[in-house]
């Protein structure tokens, strides 16, 4: 259990004991700095502890955001301030002085709990201190003032304040107004019965899977019902997130659910829209594989842009202050959230296309609306970068190389080809992409195009030779993941053989799960996957030259059983290390807040 030690002049009255063992902390209390200090060594080391005034005077929810959020080793409110393993040893290093400097005992005119932050933050330590808005925490130094912060809680509900806070700040229309108005009382009743984020995460899944199903049905009757589950499993997918804010429920488990689960839904969606349409005698299974690529990459775009100026110095442009000028016309915002699709949009809309139409119609809409929202948004990074002068960050660097994904074959050329200029790597990139894609397409499978695609590797290799700083150097991985996922489609488009296309919608949903993980590894802070995993499956430039191979040395019935095992292979070796990694211990305790698009 949780150890809270109080410490300063008791209130008679007061409600701060019962609240914090409410909270789940096994309450101890101090009768000095000294005694603090004693009773904070003996608190157990793998638990996380909290010193708190006992004068505090605040709502339950604000005590809840301060000293129970797992995400964060030191968090802080006025009169508290909690530490999780990972931050007891400077909790523990900052009382000690605090108990020098005070010889002992603790004066009542001050907070020891706000002390013990100021000595963290004179020692750099990084202290989370949430946004409480209009709730209530503070440490009245007198009566008067004690009744003034009282009735100041009393005015303020924090069970309304909760509710709002679980629900994102920011988001699309149609979740904004169409799901989380009542979603949200979802979550509420759901952190009642004792459900967690997780438990609602799978439910998510299991309810779009049998969509998937129903559509795969190829039946009106099976169309509707897709529809409106597909609805229900969105509702769902948006309570897992408002659970987790409403109860501060993140974890581990729950950050790649979170992470991974909606790709799943929405992919296997596609593909149950695929057998749908080929059970009425319609072969759809290149749009769906066209939908899923162009999706991908329009994520790789996003979190490749985000991360290059994740911690950029001198981050303004023109374009920037203008996107900021727009943002205070209101009805622009809601605009160009809308036109960029963002997943309440784009489910809303295949949903209603797949109860009213047919999958090739839903396919079409989907391509030509995610296709002019990835022009959007690229062409506003576009003008972004080449406006600006951003310093980019080795981190930045680092984590461009590994969404980059660069095998074996890249990583030994690289160190061979002679090193261009790093203005350069995204405009080498983008000749080697076009190279292999139009081989692809215009040339039979044969020696032509395993040449093609040998010059794709040493290409891929001299664009990623230099640190990826450069303004456009972002580009680098969503024109990798393009040209990959682009050669399988068209070589298994061009095998004509049945299951072809099914076996290539695997290998590259397989691979775009590897992509994914990379993401939400990185943006978790937890690093890349490790080497030998992109080793031992070959790097986006080792799969394509290995495809096109397979395509010039078999038949293509051979073919489609290549890629089928080649499918099963990748998923097995990424889907165990993946598991593995995010129901460790090591993996960060973070909850994904969405796609930005």
């Amino acid at each position: 259990m949780s150890t809270a030690i109080l410490t300063g002049q008791p209130v008679p009255g007061s409600s701060i004991e019962g609240d914090l063992r409410s909270l789940g902390f096994d309450v101890r209390t101090a009768s000095d700095t000294a005694d603090a200090e004693t009773l904070l060594a003996q608190a157990p080391a793998d638990r996380r502890v909290a010193v708190v005034d006992a004068r505090f005077v605040g709502h339950l929810h604000a005590l809840r955001l301060g000293l129970t959020d797992p995400r964060f080793p030191l968090a802080a409110i006025p009169g508290a301030v909690t530490a999780q393993p990972a931050g007891r040893q400077a909790l523990t290093r900052a009382m000690a002085r605090e108990n020098s400097a005070g010889g002992g005992t603790a004066l009542a005119v001050d907070s020891l709990a706000d002390r013990i932050v100021t000595a963290l933050d004179t020692d750099g330590v990084e202290v989370h201190r949430p946004e409480l808005g209009s709730l209530v925490a503070a440490v009245p130094a007198d009566p008067q003032s004690r009744n003034e912060a009282r009735q100041a809680v009393a005015n303020v509900d924090d069970e309304a304040v909760r509710l709002k806070s679980a629900v994102k700040s920011r988001d699309g229309f149609f979740t904004t107004f169409c799901i989380s108005p009542y979603s949200r009382y979802i979550a509420r009743w759901c952190a009642r019965r004792g459900l967690t984020p997780n438990q609602v995460t799978t439910a998510s899944l299991i309810t779009a899977l049998i969509a998937a199903t129903c559509a795969a049905t190829g039946t009106r009757a099976g169309f509707v019902a897709a529809g409106v589950l597909l609805i229900a499993s969105f509702v769902l997918d948006c309570t897992d997130g408002q659970l987790a804010r409403y109860s501060l429920q993140y974890s581990t488990l729950g950050a790649w659910l979170d992470a991974t689960f909606d790709r799943a839904k929405e992919y296997a969606y596609y593909a149950g829209l695929a057998l749908g349409a080929a059970r009425g005698g319609d072969d759809v299974w290149a749009l769906a594989l066209g939908a899923m690529i162009l999706q991908t990459c329009r994520h790789v775009v996003d979190f490749s842009f985000n991360e290059a100026n994740h911690d950029a110095t001198a981050n303004t442009s023109p374009t920037a202050a203008l996107s900021d000028k727009l943002d205070s016309v209101g009805w622009t915002v809601w605009v160009r959230r809308m036109i960029v699709l963002p997943i309440g949009e784009r489910w809303a809309m295949i949903a209603v296309l797949t109860a009213v139409t047919t999958p090739r119609i839903t396919f079409y809409v989907l391509l030509i609306g995610c296709a002019f929202a990835a022009t959007y948004t690229t062409a506003g990074r576009l003008l972004r970068s080449l406006t600006r002068k951003a310093r980019r960050t080795d981190r930045a660097a680092q984590a461009l190389a590994d969404l980059a994904d660069s095998g074996p074959l890249a990583q030994l050329f690289s160190r061979a080809v002679l090193a261009g200029k790093p203005a350069l790597a995204p405009l080498v990139a983008a000749v080697g992409a076009l190279v292999v894609v139009l081989a692809a397409w215009f040339d039979d499978p044969g020696w032509p195009l395993i040449l093609c695609a040998g010059i794709y590797v040493l290409l891929s290799a001299e664009a990623v030779s230099n640190p990826l700083k450069g303004p456009l150097d972002w580009l680098i991985p969503p024109l990798f993941r393009a040209a990959e996922y682009g050669t399988v489609l068209i070589l298994a488009a061009k095998a004509d053989v049945n299951g072809a296309l099914p076996a290539a919608f695997g290998l590259v949903a397989a691979v775009a799960y590897h992509h994914y993980d990379t993401v939400y590894r990185i943006r978790g802070n937890a690093g890349a996957p490790p080497a030998w995993l992109v080793r031992a499956i070959g790097g986006h430039e080792g799969r394509t030259l290995l495809v096109t191979v397979l395509a010039a040395a078999l038949t293509a019935s051979q073919f489609k059983v290549a890629l089928t095992a080649l499918a099963v292979a990748v998923a097995l070796v990424v889907l165990v290390e993946s598991i593995r990694f995010w129901v460790s211990s090591g993996a960060p305790a973070v909850h994904d807040e969405g796609e930005p698009a």
